[in-house]
């Protein structure tokens, strides 16, 4: 590798010297490396949001940062009176609204801006929907947000604060994962003690977890393997590990891309996950691992300069005031015929979760074309692997899948609804990529059968 030696790199990590990456405001994006701690020490606090609420189930309404580590807690430990809303397709909300037992459900509104407008409407959606019942939401945001004033002015149940010196892929130690797992009944004492038994073993020079799968994602970047595969891992630990890694690399052209499938351009590495308690130090090894990669692409691995774009361009639709129509764009014949040698062809799917699996037909073509694929449900995958689509290398060949989303679902205060939001969205990323030159087409769900 080059001149800086594992145990450099260490060191500068633990000294928050931002030069081992760009020299800009990585110092200022450090708090992670002490929030197991910090969180042990506070835990008091979850625990009486938990004695306070009285519910059977419980859902979050959160994107990214925020929904994925609580999705795989959730997963991991098999709890099923949690859910995870993090998509604006109306069919799964209303589906979501209609089998809940409202007076008996908490409702975690999860945001570290306050402002994520997935949120904002879900939690503006269910508010109308209890009666306006305070009793039924807690919320998790950074001090000083729009959503804590929403809180107090609606005399929410409680509110527990995250750090601002974490970003939102770095929260899964945090508040932003471990409420979520006090929720579900998890000891969340015993996952953190777990996580802060890797943090302190990631403080010592050459031989721990933590560099070791750093340099290896790094060294294996330098000779061409940019994609990253994971072997067989069940509970969606994979859809966190693709958040991490491609909105903490891509940018600046580079990245590392996480693919299903293999190939010469793929390393691929293991997640260890003996016991669900084992996530407290997967999350944190892959954490301090991303850190050290980025060093050795020479990126900030802590910035998501290019997430903005789509929504933007969805505040344009939206302004626009109309549905957008989302026709079919492109030849899909033509898009992988294309694909060549170094690229990757993600399907990026705006449809109801709940037909997932009609997408099978179309992967099964992409995988026939013996390139790597990803995959994301749209507008989940905006807050994870969207930074590296447009900020990343251009070797990606996007097909965006769109479904016929049924009826209107207004937003309370909005003067549009659900169905009108994730068509604009759909709409504004196709819009965003296309402005970069992206290879990119639009079809139906409906027509891959």
């Amino acid at each position: 590798m080059s001149a800086v030696t594992g145990t450099e790199i260490v060191e500068r990590i633990w000294a928050r010297d931002p030069t081992l990456w760009t020299g800009h405001d990585e110092a200022e994006w450090l708090g992670w490396l002490d929030e197991p701690a910090r969180v042990l020490e506070g835990v008091e606090l979850l625990y009486e949001i938990v004695a306070a609420a009285e519910y059977d189930t419980a859902v979050l309404l959160g994107m990214g940062g925020s929904s994925l580590a609580p999705e795989v807690l959730r997963r991991g430990f098999g709890v099923e009176s949690f859910h995870v809303l993090d998509t604006t397709h109306p069919a799964a909300i209303r589906r979501l609204a209609d089998s809940l037992d409202l007076g008996r459900t908490l409702f975690v509104a999860s945001s570290k801006s306050g402002g994520t407008i997935e949120t904002r409407s879900h939690l503006d959606f269910f508010w109308e929907r209890t009666g306006q019942d305070g009793d039924r939401f807690v919320v998790v945001t950074d001090p000083g947000s729009a959503l804590e004033d929403v809180a107090a002015k609606r005399k929410l149940l409680g509110v527990v604060g995250g750090e601002p010196s974490i970003g939102g892929r770095y929260s899964a130690l945090s508040p932003f994962g471990m409420l979520p797992a006090a929720l579900m009944g998890v000891d969340v004492v015993r996952l953190l003690e777990r996580a802060d038994e890797m943090r302190e073993a990631c403080r010592v020079g050459e031989g721990h977890a933590g560099l070791e799968l750093g340099l290896a994602l790094g060294e294996a970047w330098r000779q061409g393997g940019d994609k990253v595969a994971l072997t067989e891992v069940s509970g969606g630990f994979d859809l966190w590990v693709q958040q991490l890694l491609a909105e903490s690399t891509g940018k600046d052209g580079k990245g590392l891309v996480p693919v299903e499938g293999d190939g010469p351009d793929v390393q691929t590495h293991e997640v260890r996950l003996e016991s669900p308690y084992e996530l407290g130090q997967e999350f944190f090894r892959w954490e301090f691992a991303t850190a050290v990669a980025g060093s050795i692409l020479g990126i900030n691995p802590f910035d998501q300069p290019n997430v903005q774009a789509a929504k933007d361009k969805t505040n344009e639709v939206l302004e626009r005031g109309e549905t957008a129509l989302l026709e079919p764009e492109g030849s899909l014949d033509e898009l992988l015929a294309g694909a060549g040698a170094g690229d990757y062809v993600a399907v990026c799917a705006f449809i109801d979760p709940a037909r997932e699996a009609e997408l099978e037909p179309l992967l099964e073509r992409v995988r026939a074309t013996g390139r790597p694929l990803m995959r994301g449900l749209g507008p989940r995958y905006l807050h994870s692997t969207g930074q590296l689509h447009k900020g990343g290398p251009d070797t990606g060949l996007f097909i965006q899948v769109v479904d016929e989303p049924g009826e209107e679902l207004p937003i309370p205060g909005k003067p549009y609804g659900f169905r009108q939001l994730i068509a604009a969205q759909a709409e504004g990323d196709f819009e965003a990529l296309r402005e970069r030159g992206r290879r990119i087409v639009r079809v139906r769900l409906e027509d891959l059968a």
